[in-house]
């Protein structure tokens, strides 16, 4: 008859209960993963089957009673820690939004907004059009896929107990700053031409002051910011590609992975 010791069953459910924790808080953030569209259910299932997988690979896991304070701090460090790996690729796709929100500033279309009901925010139609490119690019270059590896890779990289107070969370602080940077990088060119557009415009009420210009120069940087997304769109790709590998190869840093 199979008997089964209280210490064995805690080991048994610390080895599966911890990696299923920064699995979770993964997913809470994770592009594509953490959308409302894609059920709960289905994503604790998912993490499930990861954990399960997980188990038997893990390094020693730290001998804790499963039912003690300390395995509820060592739950919570999980959750944190897969939270922190998963922001670095929420904020790569981020970037496409605030990217479409510095155009439709140039191009008037600011006031044009959209209700996310998966976020509960208002965004602008353009940042809106960009968020899901970004996300299909990212899905396409099997962002995802690569993301998941970083994250079974990080048990033995960074195994359960290490703490989160000795990663370098300064470098996921200056990912905000990469943020403004990246998305600003992108912009730059519609950014001008607009510039230019307005400069234009400028000119022409002055030399012709009795020219309506708001009447038409409103149609007119719309029509120019259109043709400048159109353009854009050309090699944003390649751009949002490397992207992307600067994302995952930070997250991969993170929990000390040599790129």
């Amino acid at each position: 008859m199979l008997s089964l010791t209280a210490p064995q069953i805690s080991a048994f459910i610390g080895t599966f209960w911890w990696p299923f924790c920064r699995i979770m808080g993964a997913f809470l953030v994770l592009p594509f993963f953490s959308s409302s569209y894609i059920p709960a259910r289905l994503r604790i299932l998912l993490a499930v089957v990861i954990a399960a997988l997980l188990a038997p690979m893990l390094p020693n896991v730290p001998e804790v009673d499963a039912l003690s304070i300390a395995a509820v701090f060592i739950a919570i460090e999980q959750l944190l820690l897969g939270f922190m790996l998963a922001l670095f690729l929420s904020i790569l796709i981020h970037v496409m939004t605030l990217l479409g929100a510095m155009m439709s500033m140039q191009m008037g279309l600011a006031m044009a907004v959209m209700n996310d009901p998966a976020n509960g925010t208002s965004n602008p139609i353009l940042s809106q059009w960009f968020l899901l490119y970004g996300t299909l690019l990212f899905l396409a270059l099997d962002g995802h896929l690569v993301a998941i590896g970083i994250l079974v890779d990080s048990f033995l990289l960074w195994p359960i107990g290490s703490g989160i107070f000795d990663l370098p969370l300064m470098g996921l602080v200056g990912r905000f700053a990469w943020l403004f940077a990246s998305a600003f990088m992108l912009a730059i060119p519609v950014i001008l031409a607009m510039l230019m557009v307005n400069i234009t415009f400028g000119v022409l009420s002055r030399a012709a002051p009795s020219l309506n210009v708001f009447a038409l120069g409103f149609p007119m940087s719309m029509l120019m910011g259109l043709v400048c997304v159109m353009f854009s769109f050309s090699g944003l790709p390649s751009r949002y590609s490397d992207l992307c590998l600067d994302a995952l190869a930070a997250m991969y840093q993170f929990i000390g992975g040599a790129v």
